[in-house]
């Protein structure tokens, strides 16, 4: 029987021993916490959203970091593969906007419960508060493994420790240290799905949320990015599933170069924006410009636009003028969010960078370089957009090393 070292009790860590396990390898997962799936508890707000019941063409277009690595993957265990995999072990599970799927009961923690009894079928031994020192190769393939309580002699490894982020659930880089003793490049770590601070100080819009406007994304005279969704202001500046998705397409690039827009009415031409707002200031005759555009605007950001558009909010609408107009247009259709940079990766919802796929078999996820050494989730250099990509990612490369572990 051969013996597979499973390093990291995460969501790809546990559905690696699975199929290891299912192998007929004695399978031995290792967690330095105190216990199972820490980050899985809180993915989704606390309900975990395992996956995203899309296509194979959908779910690869909604990969940020590496995508065309991903491409046998996804159809070995695609989306559809992840939903039946954790129904046909007993959780019940449910599709939501956006394709979005959570389990039934609302209960990440039941996610990580599945992934357990799963575990345990198929009898891997599963030992908590143990810590991987190293791990030992020789002649080109992986020879044991060191933990701050013994030596475990084993025929494979797969590393799935996690990326950097979210530290407290003890996703601290290990995985990069042991890839590169082994004489992997590692990928500097980046934020991905982070907020952004900006320039100026919203706030007095601080919690304010946003829905159906448009943030556009130009690298230099590039646009790179534009889509309609929500957005919130926060103390650093923004945050919410659009500017989520920003940051994942900048964390590479030249901050510099970056100039973001928001679009607060993308539904209206400017025409047709000039025109509700000649309409509602008709109605409103007389009355100071600040209280013309409650219709139009949340209360809260009325200010915020009119100072950007450097008119006097008690100005009477009846000496607006043409150019008064354009301005507040401009103000309306492209806000500029001018970035200072990310918030820090520790914040950030997952990581990019991690163990350079070029040195991976993207067909089994083991190493170019090591026999019977593989790899599986965030420790590698993949990451996506929100909607359960990340965790569908997890799963698919945990499958695949774990079957061919």
């Amino acid at each position: 029987m051969r013996t597979t070292v499973i390093i990291g009790g995460g969501a790809a860590g546990m559905i690696s021993a699975v199929f290891a396990a299912g192998k007929g390898n004695k399978a031995i997962l290792i967690e330095k916490n105190e216990k199972l799936g820490k980050k899985i508890y809180i993915t989704g707000k606390g309900r975990c959203n395992l996956t995203n019941d899309c296509t194979e063409e959908e779910f690869i277009s909604n990969v940020v970091s590496n995508p065309k690595f991903l491409l046998s993957a996804v159809k070995s265990f695609p989306p559809q593969k992840t939903c039946d995999f954790f129904e046909s072990n007993g959780l019940k599970l449910k599709t939501e906007r956006g394709n979005r799927v959570f389990p039934f009961s609302d209960k990440a923690s039941d996610v990580t419960k599945t992934l357990a009894d799963a575990m345990r079928e198929r009898g891997v031994d599963v030992c908590l508060e143990e810590t991987v020192k190293k791990i030992v190769c020789r002649d080109g393939k992986v020879s044991c493994v060191m933990t701050d309580k013994r030596e475990i002699c084993c025929d494979s490894v797969i590393i799935c420790t996690g990326g950097v982020s979210y530290p407290s659930t003890g996703s601290t880089g290990d995985g990069y240290l042991f890839a590169a003793s082994c004489g992997h490049a590692i990928v500097p770590p980046r934020a991905a799905l982070s907020g952004i601070e900006t320039v100026e100080n919203y706030k007095e819009l601080q919690g304010l949320s946003l829905k159906n406007v448009r943030i556009s994304v130009l690298d230099g005279k590039k646009e790179i990015f534009s889509e309609i969704g929500e957005m919130l202001f926060t103390h650093y500046g923004v945050s919410g599933p659009l500017i989520l998705s920003v940051s994942s397409l900048i964390n590479r690039r030249d901050q510099r170069n970056i100039r973001l827009f928001l679009d607060l009415k993308p539904g209206l031409s400017e025409d047709q924006l000039r025109n509700r707002i000649l309409r509602d200031f008709a109605e409103l005759k007389g009355k100071k410009v600040y209280h013309s555009l409650v219709k139009l605007l949340p209360s809260r950001l009325i200010g915020a636009i009119l100072k950007r558009a450097e008119i006097d909010e008690k100005k009477r609408n009846a000496e607006f003028s043409s150019e008064d107009m354009k301005k507040l247009l401009t103000a309306l259709k492209k806000f500029e969010i001018r970035i200072r940079k990310l918030r820090p990766i520790e914040e950030a919802v997952v990581t990019a960078g991690g163990v350079s796929v070029k040195e991976i078999n993207p067909k089994t996820m083991e190493s170019k370089l090591i026999n019977g050494l593989f790899f599986a989730g965030e420790v590698l250099d993949l990451d996506a957009f929100t909607g359960g990509f990340n965790l569908q990612i997890a799963f698919m490369t945990g499958y695949i090393a774990g079957t061919n572990a």
